[in-house]
């Protein structure tokens, strides 16, 4: 049982959740900050984080007591072949509604900046909410760790879930061709690139129903006018390499840029709040799709910055909902 007045530490050393735990903010060791002695509701109260942690976390113990509901998505040979690839894994948090198996599945990529991934408030919470309108979700916890060409390496995490879920598409309760993406920031940017050329197509899988990318990054163009790419540091170009394979300047000519390879994406709701860096990332691409006629849905809420996860205490509070009504209303 979920106890709201356990520290955050105590929670996340609850041996139910062992596989996931370190993986709350990857490459990131709670043990050693402020907040593993906070709980739940001292996090949300105090600002630590961004959204309900500890409906998060109550969720995620709620799937681990059905004992199904982690996978990890290479095996131990080839994670032996690639440390980047070990504990890249998938968690299955499933609605109660009974409708759900009607509806697309939400595949969900937390942000994190290419070094962290964020399970603890853009995964585990934002999937509550979307178990709440009615829709199974899948988290997926990729890579982050490659020293070279990092973005590739992310679609074919992202293949690999798709994968698993349609080998496993009647015990997961799903049609495997009929999903969602959402993803958040550098989430954002991988959901964006899936759907590109250098995405669902390069491995013949289907095409998202829609996608919601929130706070997504999606422009180097738009990085360069403040970022002179012709000023890089070596330790600038070796980033460049472990995110792109590639020289910042050849990248721009890339799916990387996605707004200029926007021909084959579905219909997207954009979420993002007014005070955010990349703010203009998303109008750029809210911009590209209209000019495409590709359903859009762009929304900037009044005030705040980067990084509201689930909206909770924010004006953007409820976009989950708003995004599947959205969804719901194309049909």
């Amino acid at each position: 049982m979920f106890e709201e007045k356990k520290a955050l530490g105590e929670l996340l050393s609850d041996p139910r959740i062992a596989k996931i735990a370190p993986d709350a903010i990857r490459n990131r060791d709670l043990s050693q900050e402020e907040v593993w002695n906070k709980t739940p509701e001292q996090l949300r109260d105090e600002h630590f984080f961004f959204g309900e942690v500890g409906r998060g976390i109550r969720r995620l113990f709620d799937a681990a007591d059905t004992g199904d509901w982690y996978y990890p998505l290479y095996s131990d040979a080839e994670c032996a072949e690639d440390e980047a690839r070990r504990n890249v894994n998938m968690v299955w948090l499933p609605s109660d509604d009974p409708q759900a198996d009607e509806r697309p599945f939400v595949l969900l990529v937390p942000g994190g900046g290419f070094v962290n991934v964020w399970n603890l408030t853009e995964g585990w919470p934002v999937a509550a909410q979307f178990n709440s309108e009615g829709y199974h979700v899948f988290i997926l916890t990729y890579q982050v760790d490659g020293e070279e060409r990092l973005l590739e390496k992310n679609m074919e995490d992202m293949a690999r879930a798709l994968r698993l879920i349609r080998e496993k598409e009647n015990h997961f309760h799903v049609q495997a061709d009929r999903y969602i993406t959402c993803g958040f920031s550098a989430g954002g940017m991988l959901i964006c690139i899936w759907n590109t050329e250098m995405g669902y197509p390069s491995f013949n899988l289907p095409k998202p129903q829609a996608s919601f990318p929130v706070y997504p990054f999606v422009s180097l163009r738009l990085a360069a006018e403040e970022f002179n790419p012709e000023e890089d540091t070596e330790e600038d170009e070796r980033e460049d390499l472990r995110l792109y394979g590639c020289p910042f300047l050849e990248a721009m000519e890339k799916p990387y840029e996605s707004p200029e390879h926007a021909e084959g994406f579905p219909p997207c709701a954009i979420f993002v709040l007014a005070g955010d860096e990349l703010l203009g990332h998303s109008k750029l691409l809210a911009h590209a799709l209209e000019k495409l006629q590709i359903p859009c849905r762009l929304e900037i809420g009044a005030e705040g910055g980067h990084g509201f996860a689930d909206g909770t205490g924010t004006c953007i509070a409820g976009w989950t909902e708003r995004a599947v009504r959205w969804y719901e209303g194309l049909k």
